[in-house]
């Protein structure tokens, strides 16, 4: 049988080894804890920063591609605007100027019917002929007016480049006169608000 001395000393020994055991997983769990601990540890607030910093970086290139964006919107909306208000302002042109041509090649005929009315007035015996070119030339005229000619007015006017081509100067027979047009050789026309044939004039000097 084993002495009394003895077995207390193993029964004193088990219990220092258990409250050192539990002293030990007390302070471990302390270290683990304050390790753990967002106030002490340093890689929370490293990776927080880092993702704050990307997180900024990706708004700034967002806002800088919207920004981008509708900078390309405003300009494609404005040059479209301009498109259509060039397409439109073309479109009223052709409707307005559509029949130029024709109406161009009349004029030479015209000029025609006036040439053959000053040379009837010397023929004594040509007056039937004469009312039936009358008839038709202003029917003629009515033609052209309906359908936006007009003849300029050229005759005493002051000669003007956008309306007139000089095909000569004369003597004016007053002081008033010079830089005025003396005499139409061929009369221009408008079609619309357009010079389509400019008058042809003696100016005087």
């Amino acid at each position: 049988m084993m002495p009394k001395k003895k077995q207390h000393n193993q029964a004193t020994d088990s219990k220092e080894s258990k409250n050192k055991h539990v002293t030990d997983t007390a302070e471990l769990k302390e270290e683990s804890a304050t390790d753990s601990s967002p106030g002490n540890g340093t890689g929370n607030k490293a990776d927080d920063s880092v993702a704050t910093d990307k997180s900024g970086r990706e708004i700034k290139e967002l806002t800088e591609k919207l920004a981008e964006m509708q900078d390309k919107y405003l300009r494609l909306s404005a040059e479209f605007d301009n498109y259509r208000k060039r397409t439109l302002r073309e479109k009223i042109e052709l409707s307005k100027y559509a029949g130029e041509n024709i109406l161009t090649g009349i004029l030479p005929f015209m000029d025609d019917f006036e040439r053959a009315l000053k040379h009837m007035d010397t023929c004594e015996e040509g007056a039937p002929v004469k009312e039936g070119i009358i008839l038709i030339y202003q029917k003629l005229m009515e033609f052209l007016k309906q359908n936006g000619v007009k003849e300029i007015e050229s005759q005493d006017a002051l000669f003007n480049v956008d309306l007139h081509e000089a095909v000569g100067t004369v003597q004016a027979p007053e002081t008033d006169k010079k830089g005025k047009i003396i005499e139409v050789v061929l009369k221009g026309y408008y079609l619309q608000d357009k010079v389509i044939r400019h008058s042809k004039v003696l100016v005087g000097e």
